[in-house]
């Protein structure tokens, strides 16, 4: 019940959110950086992160869902 009554509040959500795209940007800055550094041929690297830039995605709708799917 607290939780539901702190996530009740849409500045509380919009500010989960925030941080939830904050931590995925640094995310997809760190793995973007270790395929570039360490994954030489192109069509690999650019694969990998391909495949990373959709699961940041999937992340970030994943919290959307539960930020605001929660609230029904």
């Amino acid at each position: 019940a607290l939780w539901k009554g702190l996530f009740a509040s849409g500045a509380f959500r919009v500010a989960t959110l925030l941080f939830w795209l904050a931590l995925l940007w640094h995310a997809w800055i760190g793995v973007r950086d270790i395929w570039m550094d360490y994954i030489k041929p192109t069509a690999l690297r650019l694969t990998l992160e391909v495949l990373t830039v959709l699961s940041l995605v999937g992340y970030a709708g994943w919290a959307i869902e539960i930020l605001w799917g929660a609230a029904k």
